[in-house]
């Protein structure tokens, strides 16, 4: 028999935990793009100089996606050690692990000084990067959607998510304040290792904020109830996170992943790709797109929040269909927008395309924790988002930059995003709506190997 579901904590706890978790998620992002951001306006050439521009840049954004590809090494070792110790110990040391990588690409030599040992000793940070990344987020969603009011999950859940406008906000504004105050040979010099420098200063914050929260307490009745399972029945083994997620939420797990192609491929495409394509097609400044893309991050973080009420009133589906047919629809109206070079038109081009990526990415952290079941969801909802994103975000400034090469034309990648969203409509139709799911009772039965409790899709009080 159940027990009854954890208290919710008190609005001033809850806004505390919520606070820990988006500053933890900003810095974390702004970590990861500052990467991007650096791979597309000066990596290719401190780090591969002896390449033509187009593909110096293709072998920086090669290095950009290696990061993506360590992302499911740290889901699964974060969700593993996550679902057994708890979300907190692993925020933590995800936290420690992406801002020394950071830090340390600031002191890193370039080619000039170490030769091909610089690319290399760079590709080994960005892994670094990556890894924490794929255990960061699966944890800082849960931390809140444990912890919040069933009825509003989605809008609590969706302020972790704003921690990548934020993170891009924070990452492209401090970018855009040094290419504007330095000159090109400056900033090329030693001007773009500040953002990285500073970090660690963030990271410093970051802990001293993430310490003080306390674990799930969705979490700690779920451990609880497993020691006393386990003590019922001389001790018998439970099921690793990982083997339980495969065994019964294989299905969640490929939605989760189809899920996040429109969303991953159509935001690096709208905030590190137009960094290739509207300084090289359209004839546009580094400072102006920087500076478009600054304006288009406070928008979509302002615009996540409401989105994630929204899924609270009419559901998760909904609102993720609204935006993966919006942004299928908006790809080829943003490519000509940028093509006329206009500042006006990059900003509505650039702003329009992130509002509607929100609709998919604010109720996404809500949506996927509902999917799995307490001891499995940091594996189930790590392991479907990352895996995603080693086939959606990791190549797609890449294969957007490739297409833009061989082609010459935008058209490509309009489709390529087009296809994406497609592959999302498919994948969020076939799902089950989970708006209404108490986290408390989806947990599995008495055998940690059995399926979840039917009571999964019980409306909360």
């Amino acid at each position: 028999m159940a027990s009854a579901a954890p208290a919710p904590p008190p609005p001033a706890s809850l806004k505390r935990i919520v606070t820990a978790s988006l500053i933890g998620t900003t810095i974390e992002w702004y970590d990861f793009f500052l990467y991007g951001s650096a791979a597309a306006l000066v990596f290719n050439k401190l780090f591969f100089p002896d390449s033509d521009p187009l593909v110096g840049t293709l072998l920086s954004f090669l290095t950009y996606a290696v990061g993506f590809a360590a992302r499911p090494l740290g889901a699964l070792v974060f969700g593993h050690y996550g679902d057994r110790l708890g979300r907190k110990k692993l925020l933590v040391l995800s936290l420690l692990l992406m801002g020394g990588a950071t830090f340390a690409i600031g002191l890193l030599p370039t080619h000039a000084t170490i030769g091909t040992a610089a690319p290399v000793l760079l590709t080994v940070l960005r892994l670094v990067q990556g890894f924490a990344l794929g255990g960061e987020w699966g944890g800082a969603v849960l931390l809140v959607s444990e912890h919040g009011d069933a009825r509003r999950r989605g809008f609590w859940a969706s302020w972790p998510q704003t921690g990548a406008p934020a993170g891009q906000l924070l990452a492209t504004g401090v970018l855009s304040l040094l290419t504007a105050v330095l000159s090109d040979a400056a900033f090329g010099d030693w001007g773009w290792r500040i953002p990285f420098l500073l970090s660690g200063v963030l990271v410093i914050v970051g802990l001293w904020i993430r310490l003080s929260v306390d674990e799930s307490p969705v979490f700690k009745q779920a451990l609880a109830q497993a020691e006393a399972r386990k003590a019922d029945r001389a001790a018998t083994a439970e099921k690793l996170p990982l083997v339980a997620v495969l065994r019964h939420h294989w299905r969640d797990v490929l939605i989760a992943m189809g899920a996040r192609m429109a969303e991953n491929i159509s935001y690096y495409v709208i905030t590190a790709f137009i960094l290739v394509y509207a300084t090289t097609s359209a004839g546009v400044s580094k400072q102006t797109a920087l500076n478009a893309v600054l304006i288009a991050s406070a928008v979509h973080f302002a615009a996540i929040p409401a989105w994630g009420a929204l899924s609270d009133r009419i559901g998760r589906r909904p609102v993720y269909l609204m935006g993966a047919v919006g942004v299928g629809l908006w790809m080829f109206p943003f490519f000509s927008l940028i093509d006329t070079g206009g500042f006006g038109n990059l900003i509505l081009a650039v702003t329009v395309g992130l509002v509607l990526h929100g609709a998919m990415y604010a109720p996404q952290a809500a949506f996927f924790s509902e999917m799995f079941a307490t001891r499995m969801r940091y594996s189930g909802a790590s392991i479907g988002a990352q895996f995603a994103s080693v086939a959606a975000g990791a190549p797609a400034p890449l294969i957007a930059t490739a297409l833009l090469s061989d082609y010459g034309s935008s058209t490509p990648i309009a489709l390529y995003v087009i296809g994406a969203a497609v592959l999302t409509v498919i994948a969020v139709a076939v799902a089950k709506e989970t708006r209404h799911r108490d986290l408390a009772d989806v947990a599995p039965l008495a055998d940690a190997d059995r399926t979840t409790a039917p009571a999964a899709d019980a409306r909360t009080p």
